[in-house]
């Protein structure tokens, strides 16, 4: 690799017409040019959709993305970088539902107790379910669907942890 700034150019004059010394710090040229490739579009480093793959791998750790060395290269690309966005939602249906749906590549749908209850009259019934439950529904069934192991470590990691939670499946044509 060429270094766009050789060190060679820069020395002063006593030394540009020894070829000793241009040999010389030559070596450094072929040190410090991949260095200096790296630092003139560091930004791309940070972008998921232009880093390295090597990279994108720590890159994942940062943000806590599921980069599972399995899926496509695409598929780990989306998951960096929309991985800020699932741990803003994180705890919330929604939120469970982008990360299953992120990971499996599958429908789901999160039905949960709710949030705060409110009544408009004072002492009255209280809306909704008093106990808290998280149900996840996902659709597919035969060689497609997804595994019931990885489903149930997504959810056990995506829901707030005192709400108890089904999973059911239902097949492509239910809803």
């Amino acid at each position: 690799m060429l270094s766009p700034h050789p060190f060679g150019a820069r020395l002063p004059a006593p030394y540009a017409e020894d070829a000793f010394a241009q040999r010389f710090v030559s070596a450094f040229d072929e040190v410090m040019a991949p260095v200096l490739a790296v630092l003139d579009c560091l930004e791309a480093y940070w972008d998921p959709r232009l880093a390295p793959e090597d990279f994108l791998r720590w890159l994942a750790g940062w943000v806590a993305a599921d980069a599972d060395e399995s899926r496509p290269l695409a598929e780990r690309r989306r998951a960096v970088a929309g991985a800020v966005e699932l741990h803003r939602l994180r705890g919330t249906a929604r939120g469970l539902a982008e990360q299953v749906r992120e990971a499996l590549g599958v429908e789901v749908e999160v039905t949960d107790s709710g949030g705060a209850a409110w009544s408009a009259a004072p002492g009255g019934d209280l809306p909704g379910s008093p106990e808290p439950f998280l149900r996840v529904r996902v659709r597919g069934d035969g060689p497609g669907a997804p595994s019931m192991t990885r489903l149930t470590a997504l959810v056990d990691a995506g829901r707030p942890a005192h709400v108890p939670y089904t999973i059911e499946s239902a097949g492509p044509e239910e809803r």
